[in-house]
């Protein structure tokens, strides 16, 4: 679903704080601490907004050019979920920048505003493992009659990553903008409206009713997740030649199920973070506990209630779940390295969002997980379309492969093996 961000491009911190609460009333998914705000008010602003909104997304529009890793390790600490840095600084900037954010579990905006080839370098931006790419234009070139339409609808499809669009964009324009971003960012229309609530409830009202529209009309293409749900892990890893790959898990319930991470790290028997993690997960999202394979169990029952009442994927654990009978009889998906009787105690030692390692194998929030009775596989998110696409193929392979046995041949025939094998 499309997200609204306001853009709290103020002066003031007590009027950031009374129009972000009015916006959020109107529907605003995150909210966004702006340059001027920021500078006013340093990261004060960004404290107070995730104070007075502990389950939004914070974005510090910090517009880093220079010192990647330390600004956003300083944006990290005052509790900004989101950083963002120009696609104009250096490269070293960019990815230092990511490096740093990995280790906080936040994430990486890269702006394009002013960049002389926005395509191209969304695309390098993306390799250097961008979280989301902003097609941005300034409120100077707005002025000049510069929209970013034009640029974003050129993006479209030429990145996996999640795509935001910012610049001037209004109640008539946002619809528009929805068709091809992931985030809407409102400014002025919200800012400066009389009645901020309103304003963001009639925008994302257009946005959401635009892109019914706009998938109604989509018939060509499936979505990642429905392509997904017809391969196995077998295929996957086939396309990823293994990489990836969790070994050792038990499917303690459910089929198949596939989604987009969000990490937690914990210490054996410390349910504290894990249990937290549901409140921040979006629908659709998959676990990735790692517990160190620790042999107290971070999950059970009533954490598998909560979780399906937030409508989550599924849970990857490296460690130990209690309960397994009970959770039998509910409806999500869990995958654990064993299970036990005991219990920890919540300590709330580790992190959510961080870059985690299960039996070798990294994750990170964001990456995608697709997991079924054959164990559970990690795909990268600039790779997704890539990996499915590829898996599918080695699926229809693998059909024509079962037709020709039940008609009567045999594996090896059917493949020709005795061309594979070497003199």
């Amino acid at each position: 679903m499309t997200k609204i961000q306001v853009a709290l491009d103020v002066t003031e911190l007590k009027t950031a704080k009374k129009i972000a609460r009015q916006a959020v009333k109107g529907g605003a998914d995150w909210i966004e601490a702006g340059t001027p705000l920021i500078k006013t008010t340093g990261l004060q602003a960004v404290q107070e907004l995730k104070k007075q909104h502990p389950d939004k997304k914070i974005i510090a529009d910090m517009k880093t050019m220079d010192t990647g890793s330390l600004e956003t390790e300083i944006a990290s600490k005052k509790n900004a979920d989101i950083i963002s840095i120009l696609g104009t600084a250096a490269d070293t900037t960019i990815k230092e920048a990511i490096k740093k954010s990995r280790e906080y579990g936040t994430e990486i905006m890269t702006d394009l505003i002013n960049t002389e080839n926005p395509v191209k370098r969304a695309i390098e931006l993306e390799e250097m493992g961008a979280d989301i790419i902003l097609v941005h234009t300034g409120i100077d070139q707005q002025h000049a009659g510069s929209s970013p339409l034009d640029t974003l609808h050129r993006l479209k499809n030429q990145v996996n990553t999640e795509i935001a669009v910012a610049g001037g964009l209004n109640e008539q324009t946002a619809p528009k903008a929805s068709e091809s971003a992931d985030i809407i960012v409102i400014g002025g229309a919200i800012t400066r409206s009389k009645n901020p609530e309103k304003a963001t409830r009639q925008i994302k009202k257009k946005v959401e009713k635009r892109k019914q529209k706009t998938n109604q009309e989509k018939t060509e293409e499936k979505p990642p997740k429905e392509k997904a749900m017809e391969i196995s892990t077998c295929n996957i890893a086939d396309a990823q030649n293994n990489k990836g790959y969790i070994p050792n898990l038990i499917q303690i319930n459910g089929e198949k199920t596939f989604g987009k991470t969000l990490t937690v790290k914990t210490i054996d028997g410390d349910w504290s973070k894990p249990v937290q993690a549901i409140d921040k997960a979006e629908p659709g999202d998959i676990l990735v506990i790692d517990a160190s394979g620790g042999e107290k169990a971070v999950w059970g029952e009533l954490a598998t209630k909560s979780a399906i009442q937030k409508k989550l994927a599924g849970v990857i654990i490296n460690g130990a779940v209690r309960d397994t009978e009970e959770i039998r009889k509910l409806e999500l998906p869990v995958w654990a390295l064993k299970t036990t009787a005991m219990a920890g105690e919540p300590k709330g030692y580790g992190e959510i969002g961080a870059k985690v390692t299960i039996q070798q194998t990294e994750v990170e929030t964001g990456d995608y997980i697709h997991a079924d009775q054959n164990g559970a596989i990690v795909i990268k998110q600039k790779d997704l379309n890539h990996t499915i696409n590829k898996a599918r193929m080695i699926k229809q392979n693998e059909d024509r492969i079962r037709s020709q046995i039940k008609e009567g041949t045999t594996l090896s025939k059917a493949i020709e093996l005795e061309n594979w094998e070497q003199e």
